[in-house]
């Protein structure tokens, strides 16, 4: 049929039979809004009807029912040139098919071979004997790329360190007879299902999902869903790809000291804690060693110390709304403590001399704590009494000799200092002691804390 002849079939099929005004809604055409199409494939055109109730007996004993597809402008009568597609067969300039059963009010139609001169908007049409009418009110904007549009990536759930969690991906299917392929990409083991579903306004979409377990490692790291169409002899691809947002715990949490050389006392020394969290770490809390108890000594990432008395171990601890984490411990090492020394009294007024290796107390303050002295008395000779008499020791009075009885010895790695003293002593019936061979003071240079 000729160009000439198609009009002349198409003024006169439009004309005959019961006409409905234009403009006026007697039909009511159900379709997407929109659909994306790739140029090469096939597009499938979802499409429901519903005749009005003053006209259903009459569409009823329409024989046959017709459907008709109508470009750029719905009015027939005026543009009879915009019909593409005919059910009849005697108007086909787009190559398709109504799949759907017009009889049950479904006019879903299939174009293939879809090209760019596709792109425009389209109106349905019931065209029989005696009823026919069009929807001039509703109309589907048909899109064709040569590229096609990204997939769309949805996570169900935080995504949490430790929780299996699940990836959405969906990538749209205009040519259900060839589907895209969707693949993934991701930086774990993960397992994945794919099928094809109906949307709510009647298009297909392939769906896959993935399921994998998130570790505070996979932050920030890419993932990507590739859709493969189908098209033809060759494929046409699209990807999606996201920046994994993995809430975790404080990890790699770690104290440093600045300078990490020994220092001098009476120098400053910053000390700073470091730690990766999602969300960000909101409290740091420092805390020094002192002997077997950890003892907070300081809040805030850095914490700077002016250096008074021995160093001692100290330790970290960062926590944000999932947890905490704790960093190793660091020594804080003094120059030269070895050779060190500090006076203080005790409890009772007796002087000591110790060495700050090994002490304990809060760097920044003066060491003030009471430290008890260890008594350890050698086996005592023969020709001396095995009762030992205390007394008062006058340190003024006491002379130091070079002989065993002042002998120094090293106890747990600390120094100690050994000297012969002078008794007095208390009762009339106990005899005096110019010499108390076997008693050492030992001074603890630990703090107790």
């Amino acid at each position: 049929m000729t160009c000439s002849e198609s009009m002349f079939f198409l003024i006169g099929l439009f004309m005959s039979g019961v006409l409905t005004c234009f403009g006026q809604r007697d039909l009511i055409a159900t379709m997407p809004d929109r659909l994306d199409v790739l140029t090469g494939s096939c597009m499938q055109i979802p499409c429901s009807f519903n005749v009005l109730e003053q006209h259903k007996n009459t569409f009823k004993a329409t024989i046959p029912t017709f459907g008709v597809w109508i470009k750029t402008h719905p009015d027939v009568h005026q543009y009879p040139g915009n019909v593409i597609f005919h059910s009849n067969g005697k108007v086909n300039r787009y190559q398709g098919k109504i799949t759907g059963n017009m009889s049950q009010n479904n006019c879903t139609t299939v174009f293939f071979n879809v090209t760019t001169s596709y792109s425009d908007k389209y109106y349905f049409r019931i065209d029989g004997q005696p009823y026919r009418a069009t929807d001039p009110k509703k109309s589907v904007n048909i899109v064709v790329s040569d590229f096609p549009s990204s997939p769309i990536i949805t996570v169900s759930g935080e995504v949490k360190d430790g929780n299996p969690v699940s990836l959405n991906c969906s990538a749209v299917a205009p040519c259900p007879e060839h589907p895209p392929e969707l693949t993934w990409t991701l930086p774990t083991q993960f397992t994945s299902d794919n099928q094809l579903q109906e949307n709510s306004d009647q298009t297909n979409s392939v769906l896959s999902t993935v399921t994998f377990t998130p570790s505070y490692l996979h932050h920030e790291k890419n993932i990507t869903c590739t859709a493969v169409y189908p098209v033809g002899t060759r494929n046409k691809t699209a990807e999606h790809n996201m920046m994994l947002n993995v809430s975790f715990s404080p990890k790699d949490t770690s104290a440093s000291i600045s300078p990490a050389d020994p220092v001098s006392v009476g120098s400053c020394v910053n000390l700073t804690c470091s730690s990766t969290a999602n969300p960000p770490v909101t409290n740091f809390t420092w805390f020094q060693i002192s002997g077997d108890k950890p003892t907070q000594v300081a809040s805030g990432q850095s914490y700077t110390l002016n250096v008074t008395v021995d160093g001692g171990l100290y330790f970290c601890e960062a926590r944000n709304s999932h947890g905490c984490g704790k960093s190793k411990e660091v020594q804080l090492a003094i120059k030269g403590k070895t050779g060190m020394r500090k006076t203080s009294r005790l409890h009772d007024g007796l002087e000591r001399t110790d060495s700050p290796q090994g002490q304990n107390s809060p760097v920044g303050t003066v060491c003030t704590n009471q430290a008890t002295a260890r008594e350890e008395p050698e086996e005592p000779a023969e020709d001396q009494p095995e009762e030992i008499h205390y007394g008062d020791i006058d340190f003024s009075k006491l002379q130091t000799k070079g002989t065993p009885a002042a002998a120094q010895d090293r106890v747990q790695g600390q120094e100690s200092e050994y000297a012969e003293v002078n008794v007095t002593g208390r009762g009339a019936q106990e005899p005096p002691l110019n010499y108390l061979d076997g008693l050492y003071a030992q001074v603890n240079k630990r703090g107790a804390c």
